[in-house]
């Protein structure tokens, strides 16, 4: 890994080496962050810290495998978001959407949501069917494509695309009403 030139980076390489308190500290930088991601991915916080410590295990086991300590963070979202995706995989039921049902989303040009309060969206997200739940937060909170998506899901590059735009509509029908009632 080379000599470290960050903190991050120093506390990597004693991690590395098989230092607990370095990891202690690297759990601790790191588990809010991705704890959110779970809870994003899977809709409740019982699922979601199984999979932060299933994840952790894992980063800890392969941390050699590591080019780059000041690249930690992304290595570990990305084996975090690897352990949602093989705990959701079982108990997905994926669904088509029709062409049509597809292109009236399509011409939605403004992500509505951003509008809307992070505690309403997160917790309609919470709600949201499995799939379209996982696909969602990848493609809009994660900044994945629908490829990347559909390669990771084993499913195909229209069925991410019909999970996303059936989120899309789920959250804004549910966020709708949730503003009629509480304004």
């Amino acid at each position: 890994m080379g000599t470290a030139k960050t903190i991050q980076a120093a506390v990597v390489t004693k991690a590395v080496n098989g230092d607990r308190d370095a990891q202690a500290w690297l759990y601790h930088q790191y588990s809010k962050a991705m704890f959110n991601v779970c809870t994003r991915m899977t809709g409740n916080h019982s699922n979601a810290e199984d999979i932060l410590q299933e994840a952790f295990m894992t980063a800890f086991k392969n941390l050699g495998q590591l080019k780059d300590a000041d690249s930690f963070g992304g290595w570990l979202k990305r084996i975090v978001v690897n352990e949602c995706i093989r705990h959701g995989k079982n108990g997905f039921a994926w669904s088509e959407w029709s062409d049509e049902q597809s292109d009236t989303l399509a011409d939605e040009t403004t992500e509505w949501w951003s509008t809307v309060s992070l505690e309403i969206l997160h917790r309609e997200i919470k709600k949201l069917p499995d799939g379209c739940r996982q696909v969602f937060v990848l493609y809009a909170m994660e900044d994945y494509s629908h490829k990347d998506i559909a390669a990771d899901l084993g499913v195909s590059e229209s069925t991410s695309k019909s999970q996303y735009h059936r989120a899309r509509q789920l959250l804004r029908e549910r966020i709708n009403i949730q503003i009629a009632i509480h304004g």
